[in-house]
């Protein structure tokens, strides 16, 4: 439940759209809340900074959060990005240098503002979350607080790029999320008639970001570029960080806390990729009032109370049966006093053939060649647009993977932190993948999985120089699973689970893998807290009055799987119609629909298939009305990626532009 706040200390008034010029010319748009009277008493400015469209795009978010902060006495600036929205220019790629340094004009654009008091704060969620961080360490001088959501502090390691130095199809499936988003027009009503030539400039410089992400498949200078870990004391602002369970970014969250040496402190929940007071699953929390709290302090000098905030603050969730969506977890809030905390010791089991037992068994080697198919009941590598994509029952994936059960536990175990597997292995094949999950097993057999991670074992020394295996050598890999905060009850049992393959959600290697696991020096070490009953109590959620809209068309969400019984294929449709709405203040109905489909046979990688297509709307009732289609295929042989691309514009039943990409990149160790 969240409360909606209506009255607040401070009036506000909004400025829906004026903007920011930079020194090269490029105009910037921007949404502004403010207090009445700030120019009389000036206030501290609150900044998000995204390509996500402030006037149809998160709109409705930015409602419930931004006029709750002016009202209690911050400027708050939504600005959106070169080349997207009602913002002139150019976007050529994900956090480039001119990205950030429009960040640093921004800024210095603000503090010279009569409103301002001098204190610039930077808010944001996944790309403004990372654009926080980045622009943090910079360090320029009126930034005195970050307040980051499910972002990272390493490009290449925890984004949705590579994972374990493995190929994330959701590199393809965000690929095509920008081709889309960034190739709309501005609102006519906000720029009159330069919108069409805007457009037509953005739609002729669209670039193929699949492209460049594939040809950086090692953790080079480019992912390096925007990656804080690279120099955590860089940072000089007070960095709040929050994330969720269900989120892809919550293990950057404990190394940005351990890293960093200016004041830090964390908040992980149950949620998915949203803002906490509003994210499913519940428990939502009071995180506006906690945001509040951080910028009172650093950037009013309030006294607030945030500096004996415990450094994390952790929900901890019960067991629960598998399934692909959850409205809600049970569990309760803990403190960690450090990561991993005080509380937190380690049980080791070792690997046998008879499974996860205390002691070294004799030595004995299994091996394991997964179907292609493993990795149906994996879900969504990050949980945003909230259908089904959590994981399922892991039963269907087990079965296609090396299985190692403990003993039924005997009391309650929680697991908070990131489990570790040491693995001692040989392969076949000079390249391959290991897949290690941690599974609930129910008394009935239904299995939850509790973590993960996928590992390319050509990165077992480095992901900035892999090399291949070497066919037959034994190697001792060590795979940290993802941090979690998970409770596994008396009477259930754990399972390690261990595949090659773990198709859609990662790229499958060139060629069927067998990898021999041996179990003599073979672990399993897990973080165990001993006192997961101390609970908190979080602040209730609140939020300002929500935008007021009119549904067109209802949303819709699909996970849907074939299996051809002529030709052996499997193909995972997955839909996500986000419906149509108009804004009932300025009357732009938008309308938005993603595809995604995913081909492989169990015993072939290499007739693996993705696609994508988008399809955008924007319309207004005086006729005007433009439609974008967005489409990607890829595909790969054993020595390059091949990528085929089109966007397509139309105004009304008019196609007024097209552009095709046809390309390949070198496969190299994927």
């Amino acid at each position: 439940m969240m409360t909606v706040v209506e009255t607040f200390p401070h009036a506000i008034r909004e400025i829906e759209n004026t903007y920011i010029t930079l020194a090269d010319g490029c105009r910037l748009a921007v949404r502004m809340w403010l207090p009445v009277d700030a120019e009389d008493h000036p206030v501290p400015a609150i900044l998000e900074y995204l390509p996500y469209r402030k006037r149809d795009g998160t709109t409705v978010r930015d409602q419930l959060t931004h006029p709750y902060f002016a009202g209690h006495g911050y400027a708050c600036l939504r600005v959106d990005m070169r080349g997207n929205g009602e913002s002139d220019g150019l976007m050529w790629d994900e956090y480039a240098p001119l990205e950030q340094a429009d960040a640093l004009e921004i800024i210095d654009w603000i503090v010279a503002q009569k409103w301002c008091s001098g204190t610039v704060g930077m808010i944001g969620i996944s790309w403004g979350g990372f654009n926080g961080l980045q622009v943090a360490a910079l360090n320029p001088e009126p930034l005195k607080a970050v307040v980051t959501l499910c972002s990272t502090d390493d490009r290449y390691g925890d984004d949705i790029h590579y994972k374990g130095g493995c190929l994330l199809n959701e590199n393809l499936g965000w690929a095509g999320t920008m081709l889309s988003y960034s190739s709309r027009p501005p609102d006519p009503a906000l720029v009159s008639n330069a919108w069409r030539d805007l457009w037509l400039e953005r739609l002729e410089n669209q670039p193929l970001l699949i492209k460049t992400w594939l040809e950086h498949p090692f953790r080079d200078d480019y992912w390096k570029h925007g990656s804080v870990c690279e120099d955590f004391a860089s940072i000089k602002a007070a960095v709040l960080a929050v994330g969720g369970w269900g989120d892809a970014y919550s293990n950057a969250i404990p190394r940005l806390l351990n890293g960093l040496s200016s004041p830090a402190k964390g908040i992980i929940g149950p949620w998915a990729h949203k803002y906490p007071h509003f994210a499913p699953p519940s428990p939502r929390i009071g995180f506006l009032q906690e945001a509040l709290r951080w910028w009172d302090r650093w950037l009013k000098g309030i006294e607030t109370g945030v500096g004996d905030d415990p450094f994390c603050r952790t929900y901890v969730m019960n067991s629960v049966r598998p399934r692909t969506s959850y409205d809600h977890r049970d569990g309760c809030w803990v403190a960690e006093d450090a990561w991993p905390g005080s509380s937190v010791g380690s049980r080791k089991f070792c690997l046998s053939p008879d499974g996860l037992q205390d002691e070294p068994a004799a030595p004995c080697t299994l091996d394991v060649c997964s179907p292609q198919t493993t990795g149906a009941d994996s879900g969504e590598y990050c949980i945003i647009w909230l259908g089904p994509e959590f994981p399922g029952d892991q039963r269907r994936d087990d079965s296609g993977s090396l299985t190692f059960d403990s003993e039924p536990l005997t009391q309650d175990m929680a697991v908070v932190g990131a489990p570790v597997a040491t693995l001692d292995i040989s392969c076949d094949k000079p390249v391959a993948n290991l897949i290690v999950r941690l599974n609930d097993v129910w008394p009935d057999g239904a299995s939850t999985r509790i973590t993960y991670h996928a590992f390319n074992l050509c990165h077992r020394d480095s992901h900035e120089h892999p090399a291949p295996l070497e066919p037959g050598k034994a190697y001792r890999v060590t795979v940290k699973l993802d941090d979690i905060g998970y409770v596994v009850p008396a009477g259930h049992r754990l399972r390690l689970s261990v595949s090659t393959a773990y198709w859609p959600l990662i790229w499958p290697a060139p060629e069927v893998a067998t990898v021999s696991v041996h179990t003599e020096s073979s672990s399993l070490d897990i973080p165990v807290r001993n006192s997961p009953e101390d609970s908190l109590t979080m602040l209730p959620a609140e939020s300002a009055p929500p935008l007021s809209e009119t549904e067109i068309r209802a949303p819709a969400d699909g996970r849907t799987i074939e299996y051809n019984q002529v030709d052996g294929s499997t193909r995972m449709t997955l839909l996500s119609d986000f419906g149509e709405f108009r804004d009932d203040g300025h009357g732009l109905t938008t309308g938005s629909v993603a595809r995604e489909t995913y081909t492989i046979h169990p015993e072939d990688p290499l007739c693996a298939r993705a696609e994508t297509h988008w399809t955008q709307t924007l319309s207004r009732d005086d006729g005007w009305a433009v439609r974008t289609e967005a489409y990607q295929e890829m595909w790969a042989d054993r020595t390059h990626f091949h990528i085929k691309a089109r966007v397509e514009a139309w105004e009304g039943n008019e196609k007024v532009f097209e552009k095709v990409w046809d390309e390949k990149v070198e496969r190299r160790l994927i």
